[in-house]
């Protein structure tokens, strides 16, 4: 049951697997796992196993010390604050990276990185709303806007993105763009938006659900009682006349 669950790392992340599986499998060519570690999706499950139609897959990772270096055959070394080598320049047909920019200092240059890797796809998750982690750094967070923004920034067209709506949880952003957008139209009917569908109140944006504003919801409660019981006066009076 989700209210068992761990709301600031296993949720958010459950949800994010699901909403890569939607999509994972209309992806073919060389694709690879951004700073993937083990490529461990917490659920028992390999990444590169949500890429059904892949004809590679590729890890890479930075310092061994950092959640990095593995050992695997075909494992890339890559600092992601440094130039990218030149034989890696859109390499890939898909890059995948999952929660990691936040813990890049240099994070722009990190994000142009991640782009320049692609030859058109780049899925990537990253947090707005989650507590501090990792004894390694952690310096960002993210708006569904700011994405979108350095995306284009980058060459790229966000085609697709989302947010979880769980109460009381940390909140991730998936999103995928494209370097070719309109190859993807017709699998990827989406529009920009920051409001959260569960969302009520005056201000129905991304997390409003993970931090509720009790006033607010009390308040609108309250109104609607008044509201209800105003309506059921005016019933009576009518009819007493």
């Amino acid at each position: 049951m989700k209210f068992f669950i761990d709301r600031i790392y296993r949720l958010p992340r459950v949800w994010s697997n699901q909403e890569l599986e939607k999509y994972a499998y209309l992806f073919q060519g060389d694709i690879v796992n951004v700073s993937g570690w083990k490529d461990f999706d917490k659920e028992g499950r390999y990444y590169k196993e949500y890429f059904l139609n892949a004809d590679s897959y590729t890890i890479t990772n930075y310092k061994a010390e950092v959640k990095g270096l593995q050992g695997y055959k075909n494992e890339i070394f890559l600092d992601l604050e440094q130039k990218l080598p030149a034989k890696l320049d859109q390499r890939f047909n898909v890059v995948f990276n999952h929660t990691t920019l936040e813990h890049v200092y240099d994070m722009k240059t990190a994000f142009t990185n991640v782009c320049n890797l692609s030859k058109d796809i780049v899925i990537i998750v990253l947090p707005f709303l989650q507590q501090y982690h990792g004894d390694y750094g952690d310096y960002w967070r993210f708006t569904p806007l700011v994405i979108k923004k350095m995306f284009e920034e980058n060459g790229f067209k966000t085609i697709y993105q989302s947010f979880n709506s769980h109460k009381m949880s940390s909140v991730y952003i998936f999103t995928i763009a494209s370097r070719n957008p309109e190859k993807w139209r017709a699998y990827f009917k989406w529009s920009f938006t920051y409001k959260d569908p569960k969302g009520r109140g005056a201000e129905p944006y991304i997390g409003c659900n993970a931090i509720p504003n009790t006033f607010i919801n009390f308040y609108s409660l309250f109104k609607g009682l008044i509201m209800l019981a105003i309506n059921k006066l005016k019933i009576f009076l009518k009819k007493i006349r």
